[in-house]
């Protein structure tokens, strides 16, 4: 270690010059810190985004209702438990214990063994296969309803029934549509 001092630069001179007026270790303490705020912000937003995901799954598993029939009760029952599962098995790295917890009390444990040893949940993406969609309808930019398309339908059969649609001939007044605005998924845009 060298024993020549370094002159003091105040710290507003260091914030505010270029890279180079910096020392080298405050150089490397402003990339350390850069570092660990990107750190920081991708683990709270990745923590929000549990979070987030989990209270939907809660709200959506407590607002179900069965029809009542025999026929659909074991099927009902069968969903809420791969819900509840899912939503354990996804909270279990933040709040381990009480997770751990409520997976034995609701008996989890008997059925798939210990949280810690259960698989991470997966995307059952044939579950997520939609045979028709519902796009909504602008007419000039504002909402005016929403058609419900075969989920491969072509921007033709599309626009073909955007245009179709008692909304549209409603709020065009019979004038020829100028432009039709086709967001795959989204919604369908018609400029009169």
């Amino acid at each position: 270690m060298s024993s020549k001092r370094r002159e003091a630069v105040p710290a507003d001179t260091l914030l505010a010059g270029t890279r180079e007026a910096f020392p080298e270790v405050r150089i490397l303490n402003i990339e350390q810190i850069e570092g660990l705020e990107s750190w920081h912000h991708r683990v709270i937003l990745s923590g929000n985004t549990v979070v987030s995901g989990a209270m939907k799954l809660l709200n959506a598993l407590e607002d179900f209702k069965s029809d009542g029939s025999v026929d659909s009760a074991e099927g009902d029952h069968a969903a809420l438990a791969e819900g509840y599962s899912i939503l354990l098995r996804v909270l279990y790295p933040a709040t381990p214990h009480i997770s751990h917890t409520l997976w034995q009390d609701l008996g989890f444990a008997k059925l798939q063994g210990d949280l810690l040893d259960a698989p991470w949940p997966t995307v059952d993406e044939a579950a997520l296969k939609q045979d028709e969609i519902e796009l909504m309808l602008q007419i000039n930019g504002k909402l005016r309803g929403s058609i419900t398309v075969p989920a491969g339908a072509t921007k033709e059969a599309i626009e073909k029934m955007a245009l179709g649609n008692e909304a549209f001939i409603k709020y065009a007044e019979g004038a020829a549509p100028k432009k039709v605005i086709i967001v795959p998924g989204r919604l369908v845009n018609v400029v009169v």
